[in-house]
């Protein structure tokens, strides 16, 4: 399959290409130039398939042209070596579990599978790959632990200082080996403005080879479509219509939903659940898109003032606001809303949220009318922000998995940079 950058300025690209230069040359991010569909009767009998066959069967609508059908199946089958679960929490509202995975987030699923995939296209070769990430949470721990240790691989993550819990910092600060941490002095938007600007630079493209592994990539964001249909298949309320709500901040995860969407899945709509960071809410209520400085919130993975993955949302709707306001309705919720919201769910049903969950999960109870079930992403483990949820629910009632407690043990090792682009480029170039 060809991919076509979003600004349609430079000649369409192979996947291979796609997936190494992650960026186009024009800046613009590459989309697959078609979307194969899935026929009906598909969805009939899915609840049937596992997980991973599910997963695989989707991944071959995708990269089946490209990838041999043995070896894209290992790449799934390795990838989801853990399960995504629907779990009821009250009524008609249902968590997808997206927390089972070894960094405890829903971004082990692209970051595992965008690994393997550049592993294979770098196999036998000599090739250095560099691949800069920048991350407001999840991102850098997920992509770090899933090219930990790959062969011709060195990964730069980039993360705003003072900006991200502190188990989250432990999971890409402690490893080490192909592994740097960047502490950037700024905010989320500046380590993402970094890392774009070195993708134009002529003399860094000339001297490195730059990939990223942000869901800017290819095969970072296609891979999360995967269990967006796991949801439907285990969805225990199929007599009625589907809505799926998705804590958003960078549109990567809400995009993969709408291309699982415009593959066939039966999805009445999406929400778009955000934090006080409302630029997309905006743009549905207005039709107009003006990003800002991002805001500062509980719910800081959602800490985006320019959502990339936005541009793919109006091309992939071809700049139509009616079209997108169809398909998303959006919600914005302050940390004073999130926190009740948190405290509530746990008191009356015991299930505790993280606080981007419990943006999906209010966002559903406001909207589902009778004939609807709704299913939020529980993006992250609780315990990946217990200082906060403890805060909320009280000590002790965020039990601490021994994933995270294994990264809690490691020695910080990161490096501490300004926000402008000299010094970046100097650090990469003297590395």
């Amino acid at each position: 399959m060809k991919y076509y950058s979003t600004k349609k300025t430079v000649p369409e690209v192979d996947l291979k290409t796609a997936v190494t230069q992650g960026l186009a040359d024009d800046n613009g991010l590459f989309m697959p130039k078609h979307i194969e569909k899935f026929e009906p009767e598909f969805f009939d009998n899915i609840q049937n398939l596992s997980f991973q066959e599910i997963s695989f069967e989707v991944a071959k609508k995708f990269f089946g042209e490209d990838i041999e059908n043995e070896t894209l199946k290992t790449i799934v089958y390795d990838t989801l070596n853990f399960d995504c679960p629907v779990v009821s929490v009250k009524d008609n509202i249902y968590s997808l579990e997206l927390f089972h995975g070894p960094t405890l987030a829903f971004k082990d699923v692209g970051g595992r599978f965008m690994a393997r995939m550049l592993g294979h296209f770098l196999k036998g070769s000599d090739q250095l790959v560099n691949v800069l990430v920048a991350t407001s949470g999840d991102t850098g721990s997920a992509v770090a632990n899933g090219f930990l240790g790959v062969p011709g691989i060195h990964v730069y993550v980039l993360y705003p200082k003072g900006k991200v819990s502190p188990i989250q910092e432990c999971q890409f600060t402690t490893l080490g080996q192909n592994i740097t941490a960047l502490e950037i002095d700024g905010v989320f938007d500046d380590c993402q403005r970094l890392v774009k600007s070195a993708f134009l630079d002529a003399e860094l493209n000339q001297k490195m080879t730059l990939t990223s592994a942000n869901s800017i990539n290819v095969a970072r964001f296609l891979p999360q479509a995967f269990y967006y249909f796991n949801a439907f298949a285990r969805n225990p309320q199929k007599d009625k219509k589907l809505v799926i709500s998705v804590p958003s901040g960078n549109f990567g995860n809400l995009t993969a939903g709408l291309f699982a969407k415009r593959m066939g899945l039966p999805v009445e709509r999406f929400i778009a659940a955000n934090n006080s960071n409302d630029i997309v809410f905006n743009y549905l209520k207005t039709g107009q898109y003006n990003p800002k400085a991002s805001v500062q919130t509980i719910a800081n993975a959602m800490d985006v003032g320019d959502p990339s993955n936005f541009v793919r949302i109006l091309d992939l709707y071809n700049n139509s606001h009616e079209a997108i306001s169809t398909d998303i309705k959006g919600y914005t919720y302050s940390d004073d809303q999130i926190r009740e919201t948190l405290k509530r769910v746990y008191n009356e049903t015991g299930y505790l949220l993280d606080p981007h969950g419990a943006c999906g999960y209010r966002s559903l109870e406001e909207y589902l009318s009778d004939d609807e079930v709704g299913i939020f992403l529980e993006t992250a483990h609780p315990a990946k922000f217990t200082e906060t949820v403890e805060e909320i629910v009280g000590k002790g009632n965020v039990p601490l998995p021994e994933k995270l407690a294994a990264f809690m043990k490691g020695k910080k090792q990161s490096i501490n940079l300004d926000k402008d682009f000299e010094y970046f480029k100097a650090f990469l170039l003297n590395e």
